[in-house]
C-alpha cells in the first residue's frame, strides 16, 4: 500500500472514529439525556440558531453559593477558571468571590482577553438571578463585533453561551452549561461546528467545569 494511500485510509478511520465514539461523548460531557434534549433557556435570542453543545456538573452547594462565581467571570474580571494561558491572557483565574465584580446587568459586556488587552465579548442577553446567565456574541468572519439589533449579514457567527442552574435536593446544584449557534455561509458552519468546534469546547469547558466544581466546594461553609 503507498503512502498516499495509507494516509487516506488513516484519515477515514479517524473521521468515522471522531464522528462515531469522540465527538458524541464530548458533545454532552457530563450531561444527561433530558438536558441534552430537553428544552433550554434563551433559543429566541439566536435566530435560526441550533442547539449547542451541553456539559454539566453537579455541585455540592446550593445555587446562591454557585450563582456569584458565575455574575463576576470576565478578562478584565475573575477570568474563566480555565486554562488561563489560552483564554485569560496568563493570568490566573479568580479563587474566591469579589463583592466588586457581583454588579451584572442585562446589556452589559463581558469582556475577553487577547493579546492586546481585554475587549468586549459577549453582552449579557439573559440574567436570571440564581437561575440563568446568557452571554451573546455576534461578529463578522473576522471577529468584529455586530449589533444585534440589525439585519444579520451574509456572512458572521452568533452564539449564546449558557449557564443554567438547578436545584437540587440537599442543598446541591446541577449547572448545566449549553447554548445555541448559527454560522452564515452554512456550509462553513456545518464545518466548523462539527469538526472543530466541539473538542475545542470540550477543552476549554470541562476544565470550567472541574475548577467551578471545586471553588465554590472549597469555598461553602461547612455542614452545620
Amino acid at each position: 500500500m503507498g503512502i498516499a494511500r495509507r494516509a487516506r485510509c488513516t484519515t477515514a478511520l479517524g473521521a468515522a472514529a471522531y464522528a462515531a465514539w469522540v465527538r458524541p461523548r464530548l458533545w454532552r460531557w457530563g450531561a444527561a439525556d433530558e438536558e441534552v434534549t430537553g428544552p433550554y433557556p434563551g433559543s429566541e435570542l439566536v435566530p435560526h440558531g441550533d442547539r449547542a453543545a451541553t456539559m454539566a456538573v453537579t455541585i455540592e452547594a446550593p445555587p446562591a453559593r454557585v450563582w456569584p462565581w458565575l455574575v463576576q467571570m470576565g478578562g478584565d474580571r475573575a477570568g474563566w477558571y480555565s486554562w488561563d494561558r489560552l483564554d485569560n491572557g496568563g493570568r490566573p483565574s479568580a479563587t474566591e468571590v469579589h463583592p466588586e465584580w457581583q454588579d451584572l446587568a442585562l446589556g452589559d459586556h463581558v469582556r475577553y482577553w487577547r493579546s492586546g488587552g481585554a475587549v468586549d465579548a459577549w453582552e449579557v442577553a439573559a440574567l436570571e438571578p440564581e437561575r440563568f446567565l446568557g452571554l451573546r456574541g455576534l461578529t463578522d468572519l473576522r471577529g468584529r463585533n455586530l449589533d444585534p439589533r440589525r439585519p444579520r449579514p451574509r456572512a458572521y457567527v452568533e452564539g449564546l453561551w449558557g449557564f443554567l442552574l438547578h436545584e437540587l435536593p440537599g442543598g446541591r446544584t446541577r449547572l448545566v452549561i449549553s447554548g445555541y449557534q448559527a454560522m452564515r455561509p452554512r456550509w462553513l458552519g456545518r464545518l466548523v461546528f462539527y469538526w472543530f468546534l466541539v473538542p475545542v469546547v470540550w477543552i476549554m469547558q470541562a476544565r470550567m467545569l472541574a475548577v467551578l466544581k471545586r471553588n465554590v466546594e472549597r469555598a461553602a461553609p461547612a455542614p452545620g
